[in-house]
């Protein structure tokens, strides 16, 4: 009784952590609509839930002695690189065909794991490769000659490229006798993404009053400060708490199949809250797209020594759970 109440109320959080990830492209688009720089959107969300992961930080200060290179990796791609470039090409293009693009992270690292370090992957791994980027042709709609902005597309891919770029960083710098807690990971690199974003973002050039003011939401006035908080304090920092003791209570391979319905939840509701509506071949290509990527991340890995390398490259040894928390939350890091 008490493991089936404890799988469900994991069930619950994967699902919320979902859905709050998914609402942060819907609610910081209209801020950047409204004026704001979208860098200086991804400023406000990481220095914002940095500050109020300060307590977290400080609980895990000696990750900065033990795992240094991980916490500068974890800032520079998974916070400050993803970030950025998603809410670049979400001021371009729409919301769910950015994430959906972005969703091709798994596929990507597969592409370095078989051409780059040349290991072998799984016969499934690479079936969902393919299938991803045939549902990424649809999603874009390649026979009418790419109708989105190309660059918007350049941003949304360099968001999955740089997902891919942590994960590589992962791979080699892991140690299971050495583990990282996941939860002080991202307070840390949420404090390195604040710094290297400060320098490029130049937030003392934004124009605060903005934020005191209202952005459009699909024709509704909704107020700008009601729409960061969401972004700092769901979007984010509810976001990667609910989806790390998700992990916790349930296995990877099924929170990380919770976590594809990331991408359902942030087109839907760009849909309904944004107007921004999909065509049916869309559709059908950001389902193929969501069922490639699930194939090729949920192969379980092998040890390096092993045959088979699959999408999900693992941080440490495979049988260490607190790796495993921690590599499915840097692979939602991106929204």
């Amino acid at each position: 009784m008490q493991a089936s109440w404890g799988r469900n109320a994991g069930l619950g959080l994967a699902l919320g952590s979902a859905f709050a990830f998914g609402g942060s492209g819907v609610a910081a688009k209209p801020l950047i609509e409204a004026g704001l720089d979208p860098l200086h959107v991804v400023w406000l969300r990481v220095a914002g839930s940095a500050l109020i992961m300060l307590p977290v930080a400080w609980r895990h200060r000696d990750l900065m002695r033990r795992r240094p290179a991980l916490l500068l990796g974890f800032g520079l791609l998974a916070v400050a690189g993803v970030q950025a470039c998603y809410f670049a090409a979400i001021s371009r293009i729409p919301v769910g065909v950015a994430l959906l693009i972005e969703y091709l992270a798994p596929a990507l690292v597969l592409g370095w794991v078989r051409f780059v370090q040349r290991r072998p992957v799984t016969r499934a791994a690479a079936v969902g490769v393919v299938l991803a980027v045939a549902g990424l042709a649809c999603v874009v709609e390649v026979w009418s000659g790419l109708t989105f902005d190309a660059l918007g597309l350049l941003l949304a891919l360099g968001a999955a490229c740089c997902q891919v770029g942590y994960f590589v960083l992962s791979d080699h710098g892991g140690d299971g006798d050495n583990a990282a807690d996941p939860l002080g990971v991202i307070a840390y690199g949420l404090l390195v993404g604040t710094a290297v974003l400060t320098v490029i973002a130049r937030p003392w050039s934004m124009d605060f009053s903005l934020l005191g003011g209202s952005a459009s939401m699909g024709g509704t006035a909704v107020p700008a400060g009601l729409l960061l908080a969401w972004v700092v304090l769901v979007a984010t920092v509810l976001a990667y708490v609910t989806g790390v003791v998700s992990v916790r209570k349930l296995s990877p391979q099924v929170a990380g199949v919770v976590a594809c319905l990331e991408a359902v939840i942030a087109t839907v509701l760009a849909w309904v809250l944004l107007r921004e509506h999909l065509s049916a071949p869309q559709i059908v290509g950001g389902a193929v797209v969501l069922i490639g990527a699930f194939i090729a991340q949920s192969q379980a890995p092998k040890a390096p020594s092993g045959p088979v390398a699959s999408g999900s490259v693992p941080a440490v040894a495979p049988d260490d759970g607190a790796a495993e928390e921690e590599r499915l939350s840097v692979e939602r890091a991106g929204t």
